[in-house]
This record gives structure tokens, C-alpha cells and sequence, in this order.
């Protein structure tokens, strides 16, 4: 009850609010999407920053580390587990879900929705646009290049790019 209390809230009310960046107002509108993240996620962090417009659902199976952000008008759905330090550029989709499409007898739409949870390591940086599918982890210390779709798991400190994300260099 208290997490719908806080969802409703968040999205009527306190997803639309200005920029963490806005001059003055900025401060009181992280502050607020703040205490309803605390009241949402599974876990949530110090500091941690929500950006405007960003959709998490319910916040259920979310877990988010210290000094950790959520761009604006990311789109979250979990289970998704994020670190601490991790920075989350605009329009970056992480998403846990995916549909059955193996039996051709059953049309796709039919076959269900599957949730494979999604890692997130600390000191992350995840550029714009970004696309991490299910069941990926994402290694400590890793830079992942704007508009780069992650369909598998990367190690600890590597910038990964393209589409199909793969290695560029080491950190």
C-alpha cells in the first residue's frame, strides 16, 4: 500500500518537476523523487538522484546504490540491481523483460513475459540512448558509449560501444 501510495505520487506529481539541474528548484525536486524512490525500490541508497520523467514502475525490483542516478526519462523495469556511483544519461532503457516467442503454434503475444534480472557494477557510467537487455551484467567500472545496445555481460572497467555493444578499449 505505502509503494502504490508513493508510486501515484511520484508520477503524478513529482516526475514532471524540473531538472535536478534547474537553478533553486532543481534541489527540492531531486529531494522529493528521492523520498519516493526510498519508498518504491527494493533498496535505495544515499544520495541517490531520479532524474524527471524517468519511468520505474512500481519500484518493487529495484535495487540502487549510494551516489547512484537515473537519467531523465530513463525507462527502469526491473529486477534490475545498480551500483553505487553509477550515472545514467538521458534516455537510457534497462529492461528486465522479455517475451516468449519459441512455440510458433502460440502467437507471441500469448506466450508470456519473463523476467531475467539485470547487474549493474559500481562506478558505472551508461552514456544516452543506451539499451541493456535481460539478464546481463555490467562489470564494475564500465563506460558504456551512447545509443549502444548491451545484448551480453561485459568484465570489470571496459568501455563498450556499438550495436551490438562490444569492447573498444580497457579502463
Amino acid at each position: 500500500m505505502k509503494r502504490t501510495f508513493f508510486a501515484i505520487l511520484y508520477y503524478v506529481l513529482f516526475a514532471r518537476l524540473p531538472s535536478s539541474k534547474f537553478p533553486i528548484i532543481g534541489n527540492i525536486s531531486k529531494y522529493f523523487r528521492y523520498i519516493c524512490a526510498k519508498n518504491m525500490f527494493k533498496k535505495c541508497g544515499k544520495n541517490v538522484n531520479i532524474e524527471r520523467g524517468a519511468y520505474i514502475g512500481k519500484g518493487a525490483k529495484i535495487e540502487i546504490g549510494d551516489n547512484s542516478g537515473i537519467g531523465i526519462n530513463a525507462r527502469i523495469i526491473g529486477p534490475v540491481e545498480i551500483g553505487n556511483n553509477v550515472m545514467m544519461s538521458p534516455n537510457v532503457m534497462v529492461i528486465a523483460n522479455k517475451h516468449g516467442y519459441k512455440n510458433r503454434k502460440i502467437p507471441i503475444m500469448k506466450q508470456g513475459i519473463f523476467e531475467e534480472k539485470i547487474e549493474i557494477g559500481d562506478d558505472v557510467w551508461i552514456g544516452a540512448g543506451a539499451i541493456i537487455l535481460p539478464g546481463l551484467k555490467i562489470a564494475s567500472g564500465c563506460v558504456i558509449g551512447a545509443g549502444s545496445v548491451v545484448t551480453k555481460s561485459f568484465g570489470d572497467n571496459l568501455v563498450i560501444a556499438g550495436n551490438p555493444a562490444k569492447i573498444i578499449k580497457r579502463r
